[in-house]
């Protein structure tokens, strides 16, 4: 089995700062791309950003600038770095993974819990 494990969440007030944590667990052989998707009340889940395996980053163009994403392939780990937040940046965030969990086995998504976000003041 495998498991993703969010950390980081929580309340902050407009302009602050938080960092998200994903950690994947389990019979894991090898980790593709990772990333973070948000999905707001009312809202299709969305594309936060992803990294490759080779540190390659993608962004959603409402968070360029102000989100980073990086990860430490030793640890099995994804973190996004979230500043100057705001308001329309509330919503639970779900980390990915594409894993593959042996040889033969094929590339999987799997995805964490999620953790809440809320930007208030």
């Amino acid at each position: 089995q495998v498991q993703l494990v969010e950390s980081g969440g929580g309340l902050v007030q407009p302009g602050g700062s938080l960092r998200l944590s994903c950690v994947a667990s389990g019979s894991i052989f090898a980790i593709n791309a990772m990333g973070w998707y948000r999905q707001a009340p009312g809202k299709q889940r969305e594309l936060v950003a992803s990294i490759t395996s080779g540190a390659s980053t993608n962004y959603a163009d409402s968070v360029k600038g102000r989100f980073t994403i990086s990860r430490d392939n030793a640890k099995n780990t994804v973190y996004l770095q979230m500043n100057s937040l705001k308001p329309e940046d509330t919503a639970v965030y779900y980390c990915n993974a594409n894993i593959r969990r042996g040889w033969g086995y094929p590339w999987y998504d799997y995805w964490g819990q999620g953790t809440q976000v809320t930007v208030s003041s």
